[in-house]
């Protein structure tokens, strides 16, 4: 299904990625955030700076000043731990864990649209103390 032109903003919205190790929420992580404070339901769309995809279920949200949320998906995503990238589309200015991503394929000349996954709440992260 080709996007829509009103969909264009949002494909800049859509991230790629490194890969890394997957992580559990609450425990010190290889990569050394730990969860800090409540989650919360929906973070700031400007905010957002870049994403990481950690696995089929976790990404990671860098917003401005270096601030993580972490979304732990309430189940799995198929492919979004291998593509790595992802769309998804609001009218607030706010994307909240009722919101919905869609996986993102390289098919050609352009990418196809893949599963669509539930966000969870977004739990803020930060780097563990040495």
């Amino acid at each position: 299904m080709p996007l829509s032109r009103s969909a264009l903003p949002l494909m800049a919205a859509a991230f790629i990625a490194l890969p890394s190790a997957p992580a559990i929420a609450k425990d010190k992580k290889p990569d050394g955030l730990v969860a800090t404070g409540k989650p919360v339901d929906c973070i700031s769309l400007p905010s957002i700076r870049s994403t990481n995809v950690r696995d089929d279920q976790t990404i990671d949200f860098i917003l401005n000043g270096n601030k993580v949320y972490r979304n732990t998906l309430p189940n799995k995503c198929p492919s979004l731990g291998f593509e790595r990238r992802f769309s998804y589309r609001t009218s607030l200015s706010q994307l909240c864990s009722v919101d919905i991503i869609t996986v993102l394929y390289s098919a050609g000349p352009g990418l196809q649209r893949g599963p669509s996954c539930g966000l969870g709440k977004f739990q803020p992260m930060i780097k563990a103390a040495k």
